[in-house]
């Protein structure tokens, strides 16, 4: 078929990737999440300036919205935003993390952080923040505040939603 001749080209519903012997073909679903990755990576990394909250949104549904156990991370920041590191801190099971505190701090003091973003998902499909997140926050809010390190959102990740603290108006 050519796809230059228009009486026979034909729609495609899928991403097409081709092959080493030049032939296209429909790309695997994981081929696609795995360029997806790189691309948003590029954007969320170390030296870029968080302009973009969605990038970084993005990235985050790509990395720990699709996990079956809870996950939660710190997006740390410098004092122009820029992105110094994204870490994983804790890992859970199906319906908690355990998160501490002092975990956050000193990780926050090591890589000279002035600013972080919260971030977490919730394998259960359901995108709103619970009570004990909220708690979570202020606490952490609290004690990063106590080493002038602010707190700019969290986010709650869950399959293809992400919901904002800051957007909510609960930072």
């Amino acid at each position: 078929m050519s796809l230059s001749s228009t009486s026979s080209v034909v729609a495609v519903d899928a991403l097409l990737v081709r092959d080493v012997d030049g032939q296209y073909r429909p790309a695997r679903a994981e081929e696609v999440l795995s360029q997806a990755r790189r691309v948003l990576s590029q954007r969320v990394r170390r030296g870029a300036t968080m302009s973009s909250p969605q990038a970084v949104k993005d990235y985050l549904l790509l990395e720990i919205g699709v996990l079956e156990h809870e996950v939660f991370c710190v997006l740390f920041l410098d004092a122009q935003h820029r992105i110094i590191e994204l870490k994983q801190m804790f890992r859970g099971t199906v319906t908690q993390t355990s998160v501490y505190p002092r975990e956050v701090v000193k990780a926050a003091l090591a890589c000279n952080s002035a600013a972080v973003v919260l971030a977490h998902n919730h394998p259960s499909g359901s995108v709103e923040p619970s009570r004990a997140d909220e708690f979570l926050t202020q606490t952490l809010k609290s004690a990063l505040a106590l080493v002038d390190v602010r707190v700019l959102d969290h986010l709650v990740v869950a399959g293809a939603d992400v919901c904002s603290f800051a957007e909510r108006g609960l930072i």
